[in-house]
């Protein structure tokens, strides 16, 4: 594995995990919040040892740049192209976890000419799986940051020097067994992260794009995608129903269920997860 900065004509430097046979299809790796690209770390190796790997840092998120703006689907989406095209590559297999999914979905629609495929993993998507009412239920806990992260700088100030009390009640609420899934030394990279300057702000702007989204993809749900789409859930995961909600909004999707994970699939379940993905790739090369 090596470590990579990339900057693109957008002024957007992209820090990426690059691992495996260059001359094979390249699979991007995007992870969500409260994570980075270091999420993937169990995922790779697995992955790399048939295939050209790239773990990703969106803008706002691990070690690239933290814009001033542009955390809605669609630019993102549209600064991935311009990723896509700097790194010469053809066709990618994308997969998306959490904020990676949003950002997926959109990608599915707008540049399919991008993608082999697209893997969606145990996320809530603006206006396609998600919806505008949060209800209170016995279930809110897992949605209550979609209400504080939009809070114009409330969030940053009351995080500060906090950072892994968030991230310890994420990993600890939302995995099915987070001691094993996330050691010492892995909180202290995401705390390590987060407290860059401007970096928890970045991850906060793409829940203050939320209403953005919501606007985005409702003419694009009216659309079927048009490539190979896999989604995965855990089976104690954020969201389980993702393949039923998915289901009719592609030409071709298939759905999986992680036995015995929460939310965090890439580290608490990797080679179930990689496993999925290679047999998904497999059927798209």
């Amino acid at each position: 594995m090596q470590e990579r900065f990339i900057a693109t004509k957008d002024n957007i430097t992209w820090h990426i995990y690059e691992d495996g046979k260059e001359t094979a299809p390249t699979i991007f790796l995007i992870a969500g919040f409260p994570q980075s690209a270091y999420a993937w770390r169990k995922v790779w190796p697995l992955l790399a040892k048939q295939y050209h790997v790239l773990a990703i840092d969106l803008p706002g998120q691990g070690y690239s740049s933290v814009p001033r703006s542009g955390y809605d689907t669609k630019t993102t989406v549209h600064r991935i192209h311009e990723l896509v095209i700097q790194l010469g590559l053809k066709k990618i297999l994308y997969v998306g976890h959490d904020v990676g999914s949003w950002v997926g979905f959109t990608y599915a629609h707008l540049f399919p000419d991008d993608l082999l495929g697209i893997t969606l993993i145990d996320a809530n998507i603006p206006g396609v799986t998600l919806q505008k009412q949060i209800p209170l239920d016995a279930e809110s806990w897992r949605s209550w940051h979609f209400l504080f992260n939009v809070i114009p700088d409330l969030p940053e100030e009351l995080l500060k020097g906090k950072e892994r009390v968030l991230l310890e009640w994420f990993f600890s609420n939302k995995a099915r067994n987070w001691r094993t899934a996330f050691t010492k030394e892995d909180i202290a990279e995401y705390v390590q992260e987060y407290r860059q300057l401007g970096v928890m702000r970045g991850m906060l702007g793409y829940y203050r794009a939320v209403l953005d989204d919501f606007k985005i993809n409702e003419p694009l749900c009216t659309k079927k995608i048009v490539i190979p789409l896999l989604t995965i859930n855990g089976e104690f995961g954020s969201s389980r129903d993702l393949f039923e909600k998915l289901k009719t909004l592609g030409k071709s999707v298939n759905g999986r269920t992680i036995k015995e994970s929460g939310h965090y699939i890439p580290e608490e379940k990797p080679a179930d997860l990689a496993a999925q993905i290679l047999e998904f790739i497999k059927s798209l090369v």
